[in-house]
């Protein structure tokens, strides 16, 4: 069972930069594990934001391709989002998920707020 942990995120300016982290709290791997971002503003329902296949694949939501990264460092077991050009609207809690063999676990989300 993973504990999922999420770390990164804070306040930026518009068209700042953060890299959100996600890694498992007892240091499992995420490699077998296809992992994915999601995000979840007040009276919003949750969005994919990115995704990452243990085979290599990355998948972007439409509003992410452009301006976001997922990757993986295997070495640190943690799956990161790259986000640059900030925008207001991007503002909301991020949550990443991994999933295996019809589980999916979750982690409790780290906020991002994009304000001047």
């Amino acid at each position: 069972q993973l504990h999922l942990v999420e770390s990164g995120g804070g306040l930026v300016q518009p068209g700042g930069s953060l890299r959100l982290s996600c890694a498992d709290s007892k240091a499992t791997s995420l490699s077998f594990y296809t992992v994915e971002w999601y995000r979840q503003s007040p009276g919003e329902q949750r969005e994919l934001v990115a995704g990452s296949g243990s085979g290599g694949s990355t998948d972007y939501a439409h509003f992410a391709r452009d301006r976001f990264t997922i990757s993986r460092d295997p070495a640190k077991k943690t799956v990161y989002l790259q986000m640059d050009d900030l925008r207001p609207e991007d503002a909301a809690t991020y949550y990443c998920s991994a999933g295996l063999g019809g589980f999916t676990y979750w982690g409790q989300g780290t906020q991002v707020t994009v304000s001047p």
